[in-house]
């Protein structure tokens, strides 16, 4: 894989620290009670991609791509794990608490998603920021491949695990979208795809295995 070196984008604004870090985390506590009503809001077999775990990570992205060029890679990473950490607080803190709902039930499923957002959150946000503001080929395409590759993952999850095909369609589209709109050339759109649909087998057989051990 060629490491070409790109023209450096135009600089950024940047932002303070305090701010960058408490928007995320206000973010993602959002973001968390949204993906919990979005259970009872999307249509049919639909609902099921509100407590999706590459949707989830995509909050990490998004902190870390909106942050892109305006903080350290450092901070990105923070960023990233405090939007994690607020989704899994918000998604379980409106289902405790939130209007006419059932409570969280056992306290094994958060304990889990927290530790998963551990390793997602400062994942996520670097990715993104590789995606977005990397300097080389090989940056930008391990940046968008990984998210891409999570979406990969699930599909092959809902489809040969689950037999989903709704929500293996969706996440299938995901993989092959996210690399055509976000790398920024033929060859690099190309490249990016073809390592996406290698991470997604890679993280299926290490995350759903490690999560099927969990549950068992």
């Amino acid at each position: 894989m060629t490491t070409t070196t790109a023209l450096p984008d135009p600089p950024l604004t940047r932002i303070p620290w305090a701010l960058a870090l408490s928007a995320a985390l206000a973010g993602g506590l959002a973001f968390g009670v949204l993906t919990n009503l979005g259970q009872g809001w999307l249509p049919g077999a639909l609902n099921q991609l509100a407590n999706s775990g590459a949707v989830w990570s995509a909050v990490a992205f998004a902190a870390g791509a909106v942050l892109a060029g305006r903080v350290t890679l450092p901070l990105a990473a923070v960023a990233g794990l405090l939007a994690e950490l607020g989704l899994v607080i918000g998604y379980y803190a409106y289902a405790e608490y939130g209007f006419n709902r059932a409570g969280m039930g056992d306290t094994g499923a958060p304990l889990t998603w927290l530790g998963m957002a551990v390793i997602a959150g400062p994942l996520f946000g670097v990715a993104a920021v590789w995606a977005r503001r990397g300097r080389t080929t090989l940056r930008r395409t391990a940046g968008v491949a990984a998210l891409a590759g999570l979406f990969g993952a699930e599909g092959i999850q809902y489809l040969w695990v689950l037999h989903y095909p709704v929500q293996a369609t969706v996440c299938i589209a995901a993989l092959i979208l996210l690399p055509l709109l976000m790398a920024r050339s033929s060859r690099e759109r190309a490249l990016t795809l073809s390592t996406a649909v290698i991470f997604s087998f890679v993280a299926h057989f290490t995350v759903w295995t490690y999560l099927s051990g969990l549950s068992a």
